[in-house]
């Protein structure tokens, strides 16, 4: 699909593999909204890439559809990555006898799953409105991001892991229904991949370059431009519809 003179909208867009993802978006040609909530960050990167900023609650409807408004009046709209996403570490029941706080299993339901779904359904019905780009009618594509956490969930990650595991069911069934309207939905599984989650100093590249040795090849972390690749792709190739990759170089994950 070529993406010049479109928009897009990336969620978590301000950093990670959310910013790398609207770095090659921009390359390719395509406005692009950065949906986030750190406004310092967001600002910067959508001013370097000639874009705009939003400041974006992704389980809100009401910033959901600022964001696609923002959006489709810089060009229709063809892309949107859902990189926003959080997490919350704790065992269902702790070393004391305490259960996992619900209010924290929920908060990670509605950020990782219900925002994507939220951010998903609002894009993907302004990119129903758009002319097709093709002959096989095709509008746009977009992507969520899981996580390998999805298939090999750690000890903690209970919140996490259902969260991103709800994203890889709901692909599919999306998929199917989008197809009416000539929109591709395709979900990126990262392993280890170096954001800012891991911190700066010393200490932190120490701790990634341990954490390197566990997988398979490359034996170290991956890059965001690495996943944003992999974006790139689910979006450009005309005949990627409906699937999970694992982007994680072999990994299978530990219980701890």
């Amino acid at each position: 699909m070529n993406l010049e003179g479109s928009s897009s909208i990336i969620t978590g867009g301000a950093s990670g593999i959310g910013e790398a993802s609207a770095r090659q978006l921009a390359a390719a040609g395509s406005r692009v909204v950065i949906a986030d909530l750190n406004e310092e960050k967001g600002q910067a990167v959508a001013s370097e890439l000639g874009g705009l900023f939003v400041k974006c609650d992704v389980t809100s409807t009401e910033d959901a559809d600022t964001a696609v408004a923002a959006a489709s009046e810089m060009g229709p709209l063809r892309a949107l990555v859902n990189s926003a996403g959080l997490g919350s570490a704790g065992r269902t029941v702790d070393r004391e006898g305490n259960p996992f706080p619900l209010d924290n299993f929920i908060f990670v339901i509605n950020v990782n799953l219900i925002g994507s779904f939220n951010m998903l359904s609002r894009s993907a019905a302004a990119m129903s409105k758009t002319d097709p780009v093709d002959d096989d009618g095709a509008r746009g594509a977009i992507v969520n991001m899981a996580s390998a956490a999805a298939f090999d969930g750690q000890i903690g990650q209970c919140a996490y892991s259902a969260s991103k595991g709800g994203v890889v069911g709901m692909t599919l069934p999306i998929a199917r229904d989008l197809a009416a309207i000539g929109v591709r939905v395709n979900t990126v599984a990262p392993g280890l991949i170096d954001t800012p989650i891991y911190g700066e100093g010393e200490g932190s590249e120490a701790f990634k370059n341990h954490l390197g040795q566990s997988v398979l090849f490359p034996k170290r972390l991956g890059s965001g431009e690495e996943l944003a690749f992999m974006v790139m792709e689910c979006i450009t190739n005309p005949y990627m519809n409906g699937e999970t990759i694992r982007v994680d170089g072999g990994i299978r994950m530990p219980p701890k």
